[in-house]
């Protein structure tokens, strides 16, 4: 998502329900100008969708059949990948450069706090949603056994969109920022996880029911994919009759809002589960008589009085700005003191990095402000300066990124001193960082190998 925000990924950009987030991954990525900006700018563009939601998705599709940074190599055979995703052939290769070259790595462990609070915001009420769904369907696991079901939140894009996609034994649920947490989206994308296996476990039961599915033609606004599968059809009828049941003082309501898009066997279902909750089968093995009991004449009877909705009924969502994130004074004088550096504007970024330093801060802040610090000395010719302030940045327990480049910079500075054993140390103690930098440890491993560290021939052998 990081990579087509930087592209052109413009959906709902002005949106007050975008998490501060994407605006900082893109001026991350300006700051960072990689070279691969412009292939991935024409590659997003000759792959636009007609909808955001489709074009959204065609992402999704594709993040969720790979492997991941830094190869995002594919993760199955062409035939079980998604067709929107196919669709995205070639990105990989461009995605790995891109990432490397934008310090991606680097970025996502700065977000992540980011994310471990969104998570925490949905964890309580997805668990209990969880439960209440196996505890009515008396559903003993998580589902069919070797499946699973994911939830992924994605705070880089646009907001309000909840996406589901079924790819081999895995059942993934995406959502994007909101005003509140979608519950009642991921609630429903976990009763099609259970049931959807059971219609088609029970397809040839729903087949003699097939001619109700007949009357749900006349709605103008069911998808084409419910007019040409019944099991289907039957599948989403039985989700939202169980979803009334779940929300049983709305339940008329809902009941009627489903039978009005379409899904005409929902009042039926809803009857049928009033029996189920009264005996203690699970659904599973309930269903066969539930299905066996519908009874053609009287729902001919009961969707024949049906008023077919002529547009979707859509889940007001209230507009608010989530709330920006909150940086502690030495956190935001470190961002200052970073963006400062990269327009070039080094007397500012030397005031901003003091103020980091002027007050109480983490140790592995305080070395990022050193870092900053020697970075402007190297900048101004001041190698003696800048080895120093290297140095005291190791000492105060950087990050990765910080830890790794302190020493290709003062491997650099060895060399420059010609002090190739020196150098080597460093460049091999880059390398050694855990959770170091692609840039770095790249840096590191060409820089060592230059002439200049060559080891030098004995006098004996001159």
């Amino acid at each position: 998502m990081a990579a087509i925000n930087a592209a052109g990924y413009d959906a709902d950009i002005n949106s007050p329900n975008n998490h501060p987030l994407r605006a900082a991954l893109r001026q991350w990525v300006t700051a960072h100008n990689p070279s691969s900006l412009n292939d991935l700018r024409r590659f997003f563009q000759a792959h636009r969708r007609e909808t955001p939601a489709a074009e959204l998705g065609q992402y999704v599709a594709w993040a969720l059949s790979v492997d991941g940074p830094p190869s995002f190599n594919s993760r199955f055979s062409p035939n079980q990948v998604p067709p929107q995703a196919l669709a995205l052939e070639g990105l990989g290769p461009l995605l790995a450069r891109f990432y490397s070259e934008a310090a991606l790595d680097q970025a996502w462990k700065q977000a992540q706090p980011s994310y471990d609070e969104a998570i925490a915001r949905y964890h309580q009420p997805v668990s209990q949603a969880v439960f209440d769904s196996n505890a009515y369907l008396r559903n003993p696991t998580s589902g069919a056994r070797g499946r699973r079901f994911q939830i992924f939140i994605d705070l880089l894009a646009a907001p309000n969109f909840v996406q589901t996609l079924s790819l081999a034994d895995d059942y993934f649920v995406v959502i994007t920022p909101s005003p509140e947490p979608r519950v009642r989206d991921v609630r429903h994308a976990y009763l099609h996880y259970l049931i959807d296996p059971l219609a088609i476990r029970n397809a040839a039961a729903l087949d003699k029911k097939r001619a109700l599915g007949d009357f749900a033609l006349a709605s103008p606004i069911l998808d084409e994919a419910y007019r040409n599968d019944f099991t289907l059809l039957a599948g989403m009828s039985l989700v939202k009759a169980v979803e009334s049941r779940l929300d049983a003082t709305q339940a008329p309501s809902l009941v009627s809002q489903a039978m009005s898009e379409g899904f005409v066997l929902t009042a039926a279902f809803h009857d049928a589960l009033l029996i189920f909750e009264k005996q203690d089968q699970s659904l599973a093995l309930y269903l066969p008589r539930m299905i066996a009991d519908i009874d053609r004449a009287r729902e001919d009877r009961r969707i024949a009085q049906v008023q077919f909705a002529s547009q979707r009924s859509a889940r007001v969502v209230p507009v608010q700005a989530p709330k920006p994130v909150e940086l502690s004074a030495a956190a935001q004088a470190a961002a200052d003191a970073e963006r400062l550096y990269e327009k070039r504007d080094l007397p500012a970024a030397r005031a901003a990095c003091r103020r980091v330093l002027e007050q109480p801060a983490p140790r592995p802040l305080q070395a990022r402000a050193y870092f900053a610090l020697a970075r402007i000395a190297a900048l101004e010719k001041q190698p003696g300066l800048s080895q120093q302030l290297f140095e005291r940045s190791l000492e105060l327990d950087p990050e990765p990124y910080e830890r790794a480049w302190s020493h290709v910079y003062l491997a650099r500075l060895a060399t420059a001193a010609q002090d190739s054993a020196a150098a080597l140390l460093h460049y091999q103690s880059a390398l050694a960082v855990q959770g170091a930098s692609e840039g770095a440890r790249k840096a590191a491993q060409t820089e060592m190998q230059s002439p200049a560290l060559a080891p030098k021939p004995s006098p004996d052998h001159q």
